[in-house]
């Protein structure tokens, strides 16, 4: 284990001494093994880890926190990140190295971004094994001889057992998350739940790359066989079909979830998917579906059969945030780089509980900075603490959780971006049809599907669009293979007039989320503005 691993760099050249035995770098069957002899969780069918986290099954978002130094101070989103004291962190620090001493822990040195020039690399230390081999699939890992020189830019350190106390950590529970920008170190304490570990690296990354002119996005990305230059991405939150919809066979897959954009095109931040497992199939999804019986992969929260462990896709008893995690190369048609030319294509994907927004709507430039400041979506039931329906919400840059730095820096860069690479710009709502969560239905995915294949390949481009009286964007009248009353959400209610004072109460919703941007943004901008 020792040659895995740059000597000059162990845990107690970092200060974290008087550990039990450190497992540095275990590959897979190693790390399932010591998961399994501990006691974390059980094997499932193909070799599969089932694992429940416990009490947190989604993120906790109110228990972030970013360290107030002066290096930040002027740089970070304060309204939407919640600021920690230097001194409270150095006494969550000191605590929980206390909290470590005498336990087993595993390291995994691993690299944040596909694009050598700009990736970051980080360590991440666990005291759960579990844990190890999920960040193993959701980074991007070295080759065995790149480990004997890998010094961390950051590191994490992830401690379930330990819990937080609020008056002496300066945080608002025994749950806490929170990142030291100046110590380059992100602590992690009291919850299981394994999202926290990547999120953090993508924080991470939000914060450092626009400082390089690179574009970090909450997106997932394909683009055109044989062509990489044919690139799309989707921008999207949780549960809005950024996983689902960028797996599409017809075409390469770059990533699912987290990727940058820079003078050298995109690339993937991550090395795995990280997919929900809620109501799965393998009819509709099968490249993932098969991953929830494949060697290694981390099977989240999901309800198995006690004798013969088959997966219960529907059972959403423990949450609905069940989920999967697996290393890019287990879909077939995953690009081996991770990398791709600038998207021709930007999709913004929203889940609308409203029932309003049509399924496909062409964007003008400003119109899509527009929908991007917005981040309009509906949180889905499971991704955070308490979401148990639908709650239609403004996530700005659609992934505010994870935006250190003020919206209007991210917009900027997406901005130049789409003006440098001339892309096409499209919201697609995959969210409810036919009225609002509890009346209608979910948006057919062949429909979604159809309607993506047709603007990535340009022939929506040539059919007849309409101006939509409510949003001031374009929408197709027709499209083959799609039924042109879901293309009109008016047609699809029982109710018109129903719908009309439900658009209208959304457009509102719109303009009173906006006017907090409007002395921020260009006049292009201002005046793609709804309401």
């Amino acid at each position: 284990m020792s040659t895995r691993v740059n000597p000059n760099c162990r845990l107690e050249d970092q200060g974290i001494e008087g550990l039990g035995r450190v497992y540095y770098n275990l590959l897979e069957p190693a790390l399932m093994t010591e998961a399994v002899a501990r006691g974390e969780g059980r094997l499932g069918l193909g070799g599969t880890f089932l694992v429940s986290t416990g009490a947190h099954t989604g993120r906790s978002p109110k228990d972030k926190f970013v360290v107030r130094t002066p290096e930040v101070e002027d740089t970070i989103w304060w309204e939407n990140n919640k600021p920690m004291e230097p001194e409270a962190f150095d006494r969550l620090h000191a605590d929980m190295l206390e909290h470590m001493k005498g336990r087993d822990y595993f390291v995994q040195d691993l690299f944040g971004g596909a694009d050598a020039e700009h990736r970051l690399d980080v360590r991440v230390v666990t005291e759960m094994a579990w844990h190890g081999l999920f960040i193993r699939h959701l980074l991007r890992r070295p080759e065995a001889q790149e480990l004997a020189g890998f010094t961390p830019d950051f590191t994490i350190i992830n401690c379930p057992g330990f819990k937080a106390d609020p008056a002496r950590h300066g945080c608002r529970s025994e749950t806490v998350i929170a990142l030291n920008f100046q110590k380059k170190l992100i602590l992690i304490g009291n919850t299981a739940y394994a999202g926290e570990n990547k999120k953090s690296v993508f924080t991470l990354l939000n914060y450092l790359l626009p400082e390089k002119g690179i574009m970090p996005m909450h997106c997932s990305a394909n683009h055109a066989i044989g062509n990489p230059d044919d690139s799309a991405i989707f921008f999207g939150l949780s549960g809005t079909g950024k996983t689902t919809l960028s797996a599409d066979p017809s075409r390469v897959l770059i990533g699912d979830d987290e990727h940058g954009w820079s003078g050298n095109g995109i690339f993937n931040f991550e090395g795995g998917c990280y997919a929900k497992t809620i109501n799965l199939s393998a009819e509709a999804e099968p490249e993932i579906h098969a991953t929830c019986s494949r060697f290694g992969t981390v099977i989240e929260n999901m309800v198995a059969d006690p004798d013969t462990l088959e997966l219960d896709f529907e059972d959403n008893s423990i949450t609905d945030n069940m989920r999967c995690a697996y290393p890019l190369e287990a879909i077939s048609n995953a690009s081996p780089t991770s990398l791709g030319g600038s998207p021709r294509n930007v999709i913004m994907l929203t889940c609308d509980a409203y029932g309003v927004l049509p399924p496909i709507a062409r964007l003008t430039p400003a119109q899509a900075m527009y929908h991007f400041l917005s981040g309009f979506t509906s949180k889905t039931p499971g991704t955070e603490v308490g979401v148990t329906e639908p709650i239609p919400t403004f996530s700005t840059c659609f992934g505010a959780p994870f935006m250190p730095r003020r919206p209007e820096v991210y917009g900027k860069l997406l901005a130049e971006k789409i003006a440098q690479h001339g892309a096409s710009c499209w919201l697609v709502n995959t969210g409810w049809t036919g009225g609002a969560f509890g009346t209608g239905k979910r948006m057919p995915i062949k429909a979604t599907r159809a309607l993506l294949a047709a603007a990535l390949d340009g022939s929506l481009n040539g059919v007849e669009f309409r101006k939509d009286a409510n949003f001031g964007f374009e929408v197709p009248v027709a499209v083959p293979g799609v039924g042109d009353k879901l293309l009109d959400p008016r047609q699809t209610w029982a109710d018109p007039a129903a719908y009309d004072a439900q658009a209208a109460k959304l457009v509102q919703m719109f303009s009173d989320n906006f006017a907090q941007y409007l002395e921020a943004i260009d006049d292009d901008v201002r005046a793609a503005a709804i309401g």
